[in-house]
């Protein structure tokens, strides 16, 4: 007998329908001799609804009135299912993300998990219960409901499998596995059976959405093998694991892009000491997160200064950055939202040379222009217009050898 967490997302838990067809994949799971804990997501949209009901009050919700309010959704999932298991004759109860135990900090709409007590879920399991949590949601040290983002149910899975040391935390979603790149744009995209954590962790953070990079950063901590698979077949979908001497040593494993990109750049900035904290505290302290940094030096000491920045943040980003750049005497600030994020990503990349060199040969024949270059062991990013994204991807797929076979 094994201790199985699977998480059902929105699109699996969508209706009615769907609630009772995830609930006979519970029971088979139960039924073949396995204790079972079920994370489940609001119902496809209610999340939205909720917030635009919000909205039609004020703006600008508050914050800690918003989470009590987001976290509705999921408790009415896990309600509706523990009811479907229960009326076919199996022991089911729901918990609440505060009845669970999941302890978060105090930051309303992102909170992070500071610990579980997991007491409660393993005396219910050992009475043989299936047990229901309401994903996405927890408790702060003041008592106060919190929310742990978009994709906070992931999060909620795997911390909770890490914390009952269970033997696989099943991630089902609308899609069959991880894919080579994003099937939608690249035809011949083939599912990838078994990845990293290390590659999981940069495609989640390098614009595929399969699963929430905050739910990756756990699983590679405590170790958790994730299964990503569809709640809609039987399929065998992806495995997440620690790297081993077993996987198949692509030298790229995937290629993936991201649109949600903004670039903003400092012309002739002051080449001095302090400067450069100048221009990114004030981003830090408005919660931007920054992703990618170029620095190029000019003669009679300035230098231009270029960074990109999630599209949503981009507003808030280019007014701080134009009153920074008055500060400190800079020539101009120029901004771009018309950009995309290329990247291939693989473990195998270690330990070959000419990664970087196939990639920007391949994008120069189609006369792609790079604007901006990251590196990191396992991947290469390459800022680039974003008009000619898709066809990136589809040849850059190509040139790896990632191509599935006619």
């Amino acid at each position: 007998m094994g201790l199985i967490v699977q998480k059902y997302g929105g699109t699996s838990v969508a209706d009615l329908a769907r609630i009772q067809n995830v609930a006979k994949r519970i029971t088979k799971a139960y039924d073949n001799g396995n204790n079972v804990v079920v994370i489940v997501s609001a119902m496809s949209g209610v999340t939205d609804g909720l917030i635009d009901m919000a909205k039609n009050i004020t703006e600008s919700p508050e914050k800690r009135e918003l989470d009590v309010l987001l976290a509705t959704g999921e408790q009415t999932t896990a309600a509706l299912l523990a009811m479907t298991l229960k009326a076919m004759n199996y022991p089911a109860l729901s918990l609440l993300g505060y009845q669970a135990e999941v302890l978060t900090d105090c930051a309303f709409g992102n909170a992070r998990i500071l610990d579980i007590g997991t007491s409660r879920i393993k005396d219910l399991v050992e009475q043989h219960n299936i047990v229901v949590v309401a994903g996405f949601q927890g408790i702060d040290q003041n008592g106060n409901i919190t929310t742990l983002g978009r994709g906070g149910s992931d999060t909620s899975a795997v911390a909770i499998a890490a914390a009952l040391s269970a033997d696989i935390c099943e991630i089902y979603t609308d899609v069959d596995g991880i894919y080579t790149a994003d099937p939608n744009i690249c035809k011949k995209a083939r599912k990838i059976g078994m990845l990293s954590y290390d590659e999981m962790l940069n495609m989640a953070s390098l614009g595929a959405k399969v699963l929430q990079i905050r739910s990756v950063g756990f699983a590679k901590k405590y170790n958790v093998p994730i299964h990503v698979r569809s709640s809609f077949t039987e399929e065998e979908g992806t495995m997440v694991v620690n790297e081993n001497a077993g996987m198949e040593r692509l030298v790229v494993s995937a290629v993936t892009h991201d649109k949600d990109q903004a670039r903003i750049t400092l012309k002739k900035v002051p080449d001095q000491p302090g400067i450069a904290a100048k221009i990114f505290t004030p981003i830090a302290d408005a919660g931007v997160v920054v992703d990618m940094i170029v620095q190029n030096t000019r003669a009679e000491g300035h230098t231009d200064l270029t960074f990109t920045v999630p599209k949503s943040n981009f507003k808030t980003a280019l007014d701080i950055e134009r009153r920074v750049a008055a500060e400190i005497s800079a020539e101009d600030v120029l901004a771009d939202k018309n950009i995309a994020k290329v990247s291939v990503v693989g473990v195998g990349m270690r330990n070959h040379s000419g990664v970087a060199s196939k990639m920007f040969n391949t994008l120069a024949r189609e006369n792609i222009n790079i604007m901006m270059i990251s590196t990191s062991e396992i991947r290469i990013s390459c800022i680039i217009e974003e008009k000619y994204t898709e066809l990136a991807v589809r040849v850059l797929h190509t040139a790896f050898g990632l191509d599935k076979e006619e």
